[in-house]
């Protein structure tokens, strides 16, 4: 197996070959978004069209609201294969269910047209651990509506009003890669076994059938360090994040974590951990730790000197202060880093320990026991896996693991 350097160079060696203006798109997968309405299909698959939207009215939904957003979807859906199209390209159509490795094989680029969510969605069944045997097929989204979404991960809302543009430019090569890193799970234990995931829009199991990795025997350093014997990598890469917690959000979690393999034990009572990558920083991460100006000023109202003329002025500017904390947070897509935020710690008698165990730091690795009851280690919002008392996974970064996206602007 290559070593971590020797992946890095081959990795860098694949890609300066493989520039925009050699990028050649003949074939273009549009990955379509599940909307309200669909889900409510599928929830309801023996009713008709007249009976689901009766009983959604009866259950209170603004049903026209529903129709409405749908139908702003799919007419944005036929805007970009027909953009796709005027460009001689030919186009596949695929689903949260159609969504399989061998049509995204078949493309030269994944188009996702809907949200984040549906980026995401893509994401993780795109660019396969392992990748350098293979050109990485790119990732460009489109914001469907970008009046009610804020669609980070998509194209600047300008191409959801002109998506040919963006199209052209595509195909004519004026554009740039964009590399976002991604997390990579791998548990730990005295077996090579994986419980089954769940799909948690779909709340139904799904096969690991992107990826097959093989158990492996630890080296004796790690299965020492860890108490552990076996590893397998989870086939699901976090694009945003991934998070460890109780199911029921009032039950407490305990955790301990292991930071950059150092030989302290970090433990913690909280309300789960967010491990976060420079692409998901702007998501939860910063909903984790942001701040408000009513924070701001809070705390400068209770400075000893808080009727001093200096204090004064900073009160007048509480807004501009909690803005430049929280631009603080945000840390580039292809930062190798990591970020974890430890949600509401417990701080009270013994925990956390020790002391000075931080809330919110930048790492290369986390390592996560659990002691929890009913858990669940999260990928990106989606992809769920059991994760309760004496289950042990490691979060870490490669670069062979990130995510090749197309960026316009």
């Amino acid at each position: 197996m290559l070593k971590s350097s020797q992946l890095v160079q081959q990795f860098a060696k694949e890609y300066a070959k493989f520039t925009p203006a050699n990028f050649k798109l003949e074939r273009a997968l549009v990955v379509t978004k599940l909307s309200r309405y669909e889900f409510e299909q599928l929830r309801h698959p023996g009713l008709s069209k007249e009976q689901l939207e009766q009983k959604l009215r009866n259950r209170g939904t603004d049903v026209e609201m529903v129709l409405y957003l749908h139908n702003l979807h799919k007419d944005f859906e036929r805007r970009i294969v027909q953009s796709f199209q005027n460009v001689g390209c030919e186009v596949k159509l695929a689903s949260r269910s159609s969504l399989s490795k061998e049509v995204m094989r078949w493309a030269d680029v994944i188009v996702p047209v809907g949200g984040d969510g549906t980026f995401l969605l893509s994401a993780g069944r795109a660019s396969p651990l392992f990748a350098l045997s293979q050109q990485k097929t790119p990732i460009v989204g489109f914001n469907s509506d970008p009046l009610h979404s804020e669609g980070r991960l998509m194209l600047p809302k300008y191409f959801s009003e002109n998506p040919s543009d963006a199209v052209s430019r595509i195909k004519s090569g004026d554009f740039k890669w964009m590399h976002r890193s991604r997390v990579r799970t791998t548990l730990l234990g005295s077996n090579g076994k994986i419980p089954e995931s769940t799909d948690l829009f779909r709340h139904t199991e799904v096969k690991m059938e992107q990826v097959t990795t093989q158990p492996e025997v630890l080296d004796p350093e790690m299965a020492s360090k860890y108490k552990a014997k076996m590893k397998r990598i989870l086939p699901y890469l976090a694009l945003n994040e991934v998070f460890i917690g109780e199911h029921l959000s009032a039950r407490v979690s305990h955790l301990q974590l292991v930071l950059d393999h150092q030989d302290v034990v970090n433990k913690t009572k909280c309300s789960g951990l967010c491990v976060s990558t420079g692409t998901g920083s702007t998501s939860w991460h910063t909903s984790i730790n942001r701040i408000t100006s009513r924070d701001v000023d809070a705390l400068l109202r209770s400075l000893p000197n808080s009727d001093s003329e200096d204090v004064l002025r900073l009160r007048e500017n509480t807004e501009e202060i909690a803005q430049r904390y929280n631009q603080g947070l945000l840390f580039p897509p292809d930062d190798p880093r990591l970020c974890y935020s430890i949600r509401e710690q417990i701080c009270v008698g013994v925990w956390p320990s020790p002391k000075t165990f931080k809330e919110r730091d930048f790492v290369q690795s986390v390592f996560v026991k659990s002691h929890c009851i009913d858990a669940n280690l999260v990928i990106d919002g989606s992809i769920s896996y059991p994760f309760n008392d004496g289950a042990k996974a490691l979060l870490e970064i490669y670069p062979e693991d990130a995510l090749l996206t197309i960026a316009l602007d």
